[in-house]
């Protein structure tokens, strides 16, 4: 009954996605009659993308300073983070090439009816200084600067927290429009399987069959990646922190993680059971403490991947070339952006999406388009968010203790 529970959310989402599909289908153009519905709650959700993103992110960091977190491991932690995140956006990305869900579709079949990209015509000198700063002080505040205001936002949280007692005030500002806004957009949230369905069935009433395949093999796509991830890189990873022992270990331990994070599709509410499940492993309660939370917030493999390949759905529909180096550095960059986003943005909704759109100057109209690879993925990225971070923790105590760290469960 709980997992039910648990799960009544998803499930509505999926089903009102599914039911627009099909609309869409039956009724092809003429489904657009619902495109207003999906449109108003499109923009509901753009209108809160800017300030979630400006007092969550600089809440987090000042409570990360104020907390004591900044310790002598974060910088073992730091380095595990990234390192698991290359590994899964570069993984992704292989993966992509041998499959890409959308390798057979009629281009200009579906880029008739899609929102134009808008090319910037700007140098690469250009393109840089853009997609990190803006020239005003108001020009943060527009989701087509989403870079430059997490930039900002992350100074503001640091300079807050470095003054001491004299920022408290602006700290508990922080903190408490950061729970307003989340709660705003979990109500906006309960009109999503509506909201996006409408919007759903308008896009494949245009498009046709093939979008719907695409998801479709996306979904299969990503299914390929978590199964090659949990089991592959996840007994890799254990294997070069403890040897055999530390793979047995792991694996007798990480059971209920995966299944919490199954039944929740939360990893916040993962992170009891994952430090439980770390400590059994014999990682320190100092760094089991540590690594989970922090973790939960900023280290998402599964949403890693996630990025790799909303942004290869967009790269193929526009027709850019893949395997060009400049764009294999984009879309792996993009993606650790995007996961780090994602992470550092509770309940987010597609701010990861509007990332993509705003760097790589897509209509952030397509945001939406993205938004329903996230619904169809969201149960097997929780899995690799909420466990990855249980593997996160015992590879910094191999790199703060050794190989003693698993010493403490042998016989």
């Amino acid at each position: 009954m709980n997992v039910l529970k648990n799960y009544a959310f998803t499930l509505l989402l999926l089903l009102g996605i599914l039911t627009g599909g099909v609309c869409g289908i039956i009724f092809g153009e003429d489904a657009s009659i619902v495109k207003p519905v999906g449109d108003v709650f499109l923009n509901m959700m753009f209108v809160l993308i800017v300030p979630l993103v400006f007092f969550s992110v600089s809440s987090s960091i000042c409570n990360m300073k104020q907390s004591g977190m900044v310790g002598r491991v974060i910088g073992s932690i730091l380095f595990v983070f990234l390192l698991m995140a290359v590994v899964a956006a570069v993984v992704a990305y292989i993966f992509t090439l041998l499959y890409n869900p959308l390798g057979g579709i009629d281009q200009a079949e579906v880029l008739k009816d899609l929102p134009a990209q808008q090319v910037k015509g700007l140098s690469t000198g250009e393109i840089f200084v853009n997609t990190f700063t803006v020239s005003d002080f108001q020009l943060l505040f527009t989701k087509s600067n989403l870079l430059p205001l997490i930039i900002f936002s992350i100074f503001l949280g640091l300079a807050t927290s470095l003054i001491g007692e004299k920022g408290k005030p602006v700290s508990d500002l922080l903190n408490a429009a950061t729970n307003v806004i989340l709660k705003m957009m979990n109500i906006i949230m309960l009109a999503a399987p509506i909201g996006l369905g409408c919007y759903f069935a308008d896009t494949v009433g245009k498009l046709g069959g093939q979008i719907l395949s695409g998801y479709m093999h996306v979904f299969l796509l990503y299914l390929m990646l978590t199964v090659f991830s949990f089991f592959v890189l996840n007994s890799l990873y254990v294997f070069i922190a403890g040897g055999k022992s530390g793979f047995v270990i792991f694996w007798k331990n990480i059971i209920t993680p995966s299944l919490m994070a199954i039944a929740t599709s939360s990893s916040a509410a993962c992170i009891p059971v994952n430090i439980e499940a770390s400590k059994r492993m014999g990682v320190s309660s100092g760094i089991a403490e540590t690594v989970i939370p922090l973790g939960t917030n900023i280290h998402k493999d599964g949403s890693v991947m996630a990025g790799v390949l909303k942004v290869v759905f967009l790269f193929t529909i526009f027709g850019h070339e893949l395997t060009d180096s400049s764009n294999m550095f984009a879309i792996i960059g993009m993606a650790l952006l995007v996961g780090a986003v994602m992470g550092a943005v509770p309940s987010g909704g597609m701010t990861g999406e509007l990332l993509i759109c705003s760097v790589f100057g897509f209509s952030p109209q397509l945001a939406g388009t993205l938004l329903i690879i996230s619904a169809i993925v969201d149960i097997p990225a929780t899995l690799l968010n909420s466990t990855g971070n249980v593997v996160g923790a015992v590879l910094v105590a191999r790199l703060t203790e050794g190989k003693e760290w698993v010493k403490k469960k042998l016989p």
